[in-house]
């Protein structure tokens, strides 16, 4: 399945780092209705990003999917 739109990713287990594999997305925290406000991230070349609200760190995974995070079940949607 291919994402359309900008995934939203969110840390529910309180992890401080989250494998992803895209550069561009929106972090909200935890999910609804525990989130902050969805901040869109842009990784540009580096490799990493620190979200300014919850400092969960995102990592770029070459080899994860859009889909797909580690841990496992940290996308929360993808929206247009």
């Amino acid at each position: 399945m291919a994402v359309i739109g900008v995934p939203h990713f969110c840390n529910d287990a309180g992890v401080a780092r989250i494998r992803i594999g895209v550069g561009e997305f929106q972090c909200m925290g935890a999910s609804p209705p525990h989130d902050h406000p969805h901040v869109f991230l842009d990784m540009g070349r580096d490799d990493e990003i620190i979200c300014p609200y919850c400092s969960t760190v995102y990592a770029r995974a070459s080899n994860l999917s859009p889909e797909e995070s580690d841990p496992p079940g940290c996308l929360a949607s993808a929206a247009s």
